[in-house]
């Protein structure tokens, strides 16, 4: 038996007295999510708030782990579901595939996390020869009846028996051009009948098997083709790309049918109680009659908007209305519903926290706010950094002149310009050569996932804002037009042909955009995006659209900076960026990255310090670089004046100010045979052959610069002392900080400490100005982090330089393993995501937590906080708020994404500080 003392868990292969693998829906609700699936718990939450669900039972998550790591179900597992099962037929007073009133169910996946098509479903389970006949009776209907069994074969055909479901498309299609009909709706019960002998024969091709008559090994083999496939290509594909945990499992749900294919008083829908693509209230979804509820989402036949069913069926829309009123006050969100009408009878079938676009969730996140649903730290969990992060990218330019081809259902917004590509494995292939592209599609299908992630954006003639394309494009943040009727799609000649007779071919460059559902022909210009304009200062709140989304935003930022307790700054070396940084929110800069101020015209000086050959020349070098870094440092303290300025002293190997040597070397060889050598390029190729480092970036750099080179480091302290001495003397609020990099043991940093406190005395006397500069250091290296209790002692602030920290813990050159194998490792799933994207909580993390906690047992007051990519990272942002560093520094773009996810953590953490 498992050692955990969750009753709920079983080992692999063990059958264990009391652990339950099948839940009844009236015994479940929605805690329960990591053991019955979001849909499982939904389904039995719905139940009891006494809603009309159709009656059914969850197998767990935990049967799903146990059958893929064994390879076998537990042996529990089936008396359980015949215990379940027994009690279904006898709550319906049917009997599954029974002849004369047979019980039909649905067996459906239900994972913890939404991942809307990359599991299987099938419906119409328990349908035989016999019982088809039985189901037409019972029905009186005998097309329905044969049109549910041509389904299920199908559906079984293709998800469980793993027969290339274009066969059965193409036999439909046959169908219905001998019928000469355009929907299958049109075909007759005597077509539908000669349509599942075709369908059976197919199976038995394919298969190598009969479709199975017996209606329990049909839904045995459904029940483990739904376990089978939480490990498909297409839903690890999608795991990796949402973050999603690989080892959850997913639960199985058995389900009565009920039947929206029964004629025109039937039917299937999805509703949003919003707008998932706006986040405005009213009526929002669609409803197709006379259909099957994976005909909504797979877009094969267009819907209309949920709002006409009132006046198809009043009483079934006023119900659902109400029924949607009570799921969004009870779950305090924007629900996403799946409803069957069966001959005038609402059925609910599923519900879930809706995916909604970036734009959404800050509308609905303060929308709840202001209805008393939620409180602030409630709305800021409701939205992300990375949602933040979509809103800030430009759009498309209203003024500039465009030629609209098009015009589909604004399925998930954005600004989307590249090359259309018609399946998704052009779209991988050219988009891995760097290519922009549209991935068109007549409508898209689980299958076509990455092309999806892929593509800019995704165009489909066919189906609406709950289609597959609009549901997986919301969640993925990705630009979505759907449903572009006009259009004419088709993919097996590459090409789209478009209302007056132009053909768009593959590699013809198109523009989507997503927030209008409006299709260009060419590249549209694209223009700032309000939110970005907001944070800049250049648009305030006021009416239309985009001024609505800007308020939100600006109120949810609101909350966040009330409660965060993480400060962030800039990642900045000029001017200008410090000031739109300051723009963007920034409290002060992280790093300034001095190697930045020596480029340009003023390598000369660099390479004249390089080649000096005596102490006068190296110190006339530095003497020319003195004011130049002055006055940099002073327009820095200008910018942020009032707040802290981290200045990081040179860090990168002197190879990097020199010329390339291949192109230097070329350039001698040249002069030499003209008999016509420069002096110069000579002294400099001699300086390149003799700075040439294997690793250079484990060379001479750093703070082994500023102990080899003298006069280096203390010339930019004196810099530094000097600029602030001067704003000082201006009336300004200069606060340098003076940050020396690459520091692996306490005696290199009291040395150059040392020197810099001797330069800063020198400045106070010659200036007659008080000065006080912080000195503190990077860690960077796994021997700084060891050693972190010793450093702290010589240290008045630490730096966590995580990009390097990175390379030396895992031993990885950014520059090359990016390319070379993370598209392997993390395809393998070796990383859910890089290191250098997200923070190494085991590895790299665990080194920063050892470092703050000996850092600050030495100096209880020393100031931390990190200047790596990580500090614009949302997850890694969380990561740095837990373990107590004082402020994150990033890029100015990533100043808002970094304050939101700081408000986010303290906010989840009840403002907890970890020190």
């Amino acid at each position: 038996m498992s050692e955990n003392k969750d009753p709920h868990v079983v080992q692999p292969g063990t059958s264990v007295e009391g652990v339950k693998f099948v839940y009844d829906f009236t015994e479940g609700n929605r805690d329960l999510k990591d053991l019955l699936g979001g849909k499982g718990a939904n389904l039995a939450e719905m139940t009891n708030l006494g809603l009309p669900v159709p009656p059914g039972f969850t197998i767990t998550t935990e049967a799903c782990k146990t059958y893929l790591d064994s390879g076998d179900e537990p042996a529990a597992l089936r008396d359980e579901v015949s215990a379940h099962l027994a009690a279904l037929e006898e709550a319906m007073g049917k009997k599954l595939g029974r002849a004369d009133n047979p019980l039909l169910v649905s067996v459906r996946s239900g994972a913890k996390f939404s991942m809307p098509g990359m599991m299987d479903t099938v419906l119409n389970i328990g349908l035989s020869d016999k019982s088809v006949q039985g189901l037409a009776k019972q029905a009186g209907d005998e097309r329905f009846a044969w049109d549910s069994y041509r389904r299920l074969i199908q559906m079984f055909g293709k998800t469980v028996l793993g027969v290339d479901g274009e066969l059965f498309e193409d036999a439909l299609d046959a169908a219905k051009t001998a019928k000469k009909v355009a929907v299958d709706t049109e075909l007759e019960a005597a077509d539908l009948k000669k349509l599942v002998t075709r369908f059976k024969k197919i199976v038995k091709t394919e298969a190598g098997r009969d479709f199975p008559q017996d209606p329990r090994e049909q839904m045995d083999l459904a029940i483990h083709a739904v376990f089978d496939s939480w490990n498909t290509d297409r839903a690890k594909l999608y795991r990796r790309q949402e973050r999603i945990p690989g080892d959850l499992g997913t639960a199985v749900n058995i389900c009565s049918m009920v039947f929206g294919n029964l004629g025109p008083d039937s039917g299937t829908g999805v509703a949003f109680t919003r707008d998932p693509a706006s986040g405005h209230q009213g009526v929002y979804g669609d409803y197709l009659q006379n259909a099957q509820g994976e005909d909504v989402v797979a877009g094969i036949r267009n819907t209309v908007p949920l709002a006409e069913l009132e006046q198809i069926d009043k009483k079934s829309y006023d119900q659902l209305m109400r029924i949607m009123a009570t799921l969004e006050n009870h779950y305090k969100d924007l629900c996403d519903i799946e409803f069957t009408i069966e001959r005038g009878q609402l059925w609910m079938l599923q519900t879930r926290v809706g995916k909604r676009t970036a734009g959404a969730a800050f509308r609905i996140a303060t929308q709840l706010v202001d209805q008393g649903l939620i409180d602030e730290a409630e709305a800021l969990q409701r939205v992300t950094g990375a949602q933040l992060a979509q809103l800030m990218f430009p759009r498309f330019d209203d003024q500039a002149k465009v030629k609209q081809v098009g015009r589909g259902i604004a399925a998930s917004p954005g600004a989307a310009v590249g090359k259309a590509v018609f399946d998704s494995y052009t779209a991988v292939k050219w988009s891995r050569s760097g290519e922009r592209v549209i991935l068109v599609r007549r409508e898209t299908n689980p299958d076509d996932l990455d092309g999806m992630i892929a593509a800019e954006g995704i165009l489909t003639s066919r189906g609406g804002k709950t289609s597959h394309a609009a549901v997986v494009a919301r969640g993925m943040g990705k630009t979505c037009v759907c449903g572009a009727e006009e259009l004419e799609v088709d993919t097996k000649r590459r090409r789209m042909t478009v209302p007056g007779g132009h053909v768009v071919e593959e590699g013809d460059l198109i523009s989507i955009d997503g927030s209008s559902g409006k299709v260009y022909l060419g590249e549209v210009p694209v223009v700032p995006s309000p939110v970005v304009e907001f944070f800049e200062g250049r648009m305030h709140a006021g009416a239309d659209d985009a001024d609505e989304l800007v308020e939100a935003v600006h109120r949810i930022m609101a909350f966040a900076d009330r409660k965060r307790r993480l400060r962030v700054r800039a990642n900045a070396d000029n001017a200008e960026d410090a000031l739109r940084a300051r723009r963007f929110g920034a409290q002060g800069i992280g790093l300034c990255r001095t190697e930045h101020m020596f480029l340009g015209e003023r390598r000369e000086y660099v390479e004249r310090l390089i080649l000096a050959d005596t102490d006068t020349e190296r110190e006339d070098s530095l003497k020319a670089l003195l004011p130049l870094q002055k006055r940099d440092f002073v327009e820095l303290f200008e910018a942020m004046d009032g707040l802290p300025v981290t200045i990081r002293l040179l860090d990168p190997p002197l190879h990097e100010f020199l010329p390339d040597i291949t192109e230097l070397s070329v350039r001698v060889a040249l002069a030499e045979s003209r008999k016509d050598p420069h002096e110069n390029d000579l002294r400099l190729l001699q300086a390149v052959h003799r700075l040439h480092e294997q690793n250079p970036m484990l060379g001479l750099r750093g703070v082994r610069l500023g102990l080899v080179i003298p006069g280096l480091f203390t010339m930019q302290v004196r810099a530094i002392a000097e600029a602030v001495a001067e704003r000082k003397n201006a009336k300004g609020d200069p606060r340098a900080e003076i940050m020396i990099p690459l520091v692996g043991t306490v005696q290199e940093l009291e040395i150059v400490r040392d020197e810099a406190e001797q330069v800063i005395a020198e400045v106070i006397e010659q200036t007659g100005v008080e000065l006080k500069l912080a000195l503190g250091t990077m860690i960077e290296l796994p021997r700084a982090a060891l050693t972190a209790g010793q450093i702290a002692e010589a240290a008045e602030f630490f730096s966590f330089g995580t990009n390097d920290l990175t390379q030396t813990v895992w031993g990885f050159s950014r520059d090359d393993v990016e390319a070379s194998f993370f598209t392997a490792y993390l395809e393998k799933g070796i990383f859910g995501v890089s290191p250098f994207e997200t923070i190494d909580r085991d590895g790299v993390g665990a080194l920063v937590k050892s470092a703050v906690e000996a850092g600050r047992a030495t100096r209880p007051d020393l100031k931390l906080g990190v200047c790596g990519e990580h500090g614009g990272d949302p997850e890694s942002v969380h990561f740095f708020h837990e373990v107590g560093l004082d402020y994150v520094s990033c890029s100015p773009f990533r100043i808002p994404v970094a304050r939101l996810e700081a408000g986010r953590a303290a906010s989840s953490s009840a403002g907890s500080d970890h020190r």
